[in-house]
């Protein structure tokens, strides 16, 4: 395959990423489950496309001026794509995150630059919420935005325009199902109202871990949560901005183990290291294709979003101890002492 044609800029690297067809999944489904591969992007992960779309939007509103502020609140991803596009637009950034998350994206963050602000993770009804602070954060810095990724639709936009565009061109035009987990429900949503523009018989399914409330919202129109999750950027307990009106067809719950299961998988035998949030909609992938079969389709075509790597959850995920401090298995190949 040769290679594409120089790009103008380093933003014009964020989207256009590979898609693979991913054999483990596609045959446990009995279909073809392809993978989006996120991580291709240049700060790491699926974010980035809404990083870039959310800085464009306020400079385009005229809230984002030369030399301005761009605060967010993050479980890491998006702020790690921010601060790569402030850095390359020339404005600063500060990123407030819960300190429960990995030590991998506090490092990259500063690493970046970013002026990294950590809380203790609390429900979103508390003051002191990651989301709340960044948003005082904003309010109390000259020349600053508020990025708002949970509620600011330039979010899903992003994904309108650009995934859901990608994918069906990827796919010359013929894909049945698309889903993934919910965090700020910028990409379910957008990727869904994408693609049900070119198809509205494309089944659009919502993925949910354990602990958030998704799942029951739109499988009975009640938020209410169930177990827990150690899954990172992933699982929402309300209706955001970006998730009114997203097209949720129908809905599957995914237990962390089952995400652990795929993750395993993917890496010994298909050389893909991800994270537990692409574990869980490889999962959530081969559910839908096994109901598009067991539905009649005729060869059905499913797409998932791989969100980032594993790379950035050595510490966490990819570490024994830490595994079974959290009562989780331990992948094989790390427990051979």
């Amino acid at each position: 395959m040769s290679a594409a044609g120089p790009v103008e800029d380093t933003l014009a690297l964020i989207g256009n990423t590979p898609l693979v067809r991913l054999a483990g999944p596609s045959a446990a489904a009995g279909c073809d489950i392809f993978g989006k591969c996120e991580f291709a992007n240049p700060g790491g992960s699926v974010k980035d496309r809404a990083a870039l779309y959310i800085v464009r939007d306020a400079e385009a509103r005229g809230l984002l001026k030369p030399g301005g502020t761009v605060v967010e609140g993050t479980a890491g991803n998006t702020g790690i794509g921010i601060a790569l596009v402030a850095n390359a637009l020339g404005y600063r950034t500060i990123i407030v995150m819960p300190d429960n998350q990995s030590r991998e994206k506090m490092q990259t963050l500063r690493a970046l630059g970013a002026e990294l602000v950590t809380v203790p993770p609390t429900k979103f009804a508390d003051p002191a919420h990651f989301v709340h602070t960044s948003r005082r954060l904003a309010e109390e810095t000259e020349g600053a935005v508020w990025a708002n990724q949970f509620d600011n639709t330039a979010n899903r936009k992003a994904h309108i325009e650009g995934t859901a565009a990608e994918l069906w061109a990827q796919l010359d035009g013929r894909i049945d199902g698309f889903t993934c987990a919910a965090g700020t429900g910028g990409t379910i949503a957008g990727v869904g109202m994408g693609l049900k523009a070119f198809d509205r018989d494309c089944v659009i399914a919502l993925t949910d871990p354990h602990g958030a409330a998704l799942y029951n919202y739109y499988a009975c129109g009640e938020l209410a949560s169930e177990g827990s999750s150690v899954a990172e950027g992933i699982g929402q307990g309300r209706i955001t901005g970006n998730l009114q009106g997203a097209p949720i067809d129908t809905q599957f719950r995914i237990a962390d183990e089952e995400g652990l299961h795929w993750v395993g998988k993917l890496l010994q035998e298909e050389g893909l290291c991800l994270g537990l949030s692409s574990g869980i909609n490889v999962a959530g992938a081969v559910a839908l294709g096994r109901k598009l079969v067991a539905d009649g389709r005729r060869a059905p075509r499913v797409a998932t979003v791989l969100c980032d790597s594993g790379f950035r959850y050595l510490s966490t995920l990819y570490d024994p101890e830490w595994l079974r401090a959290k009562g989780l298995p331990v992948f094989d190949w790390l427990d051979r002492d």
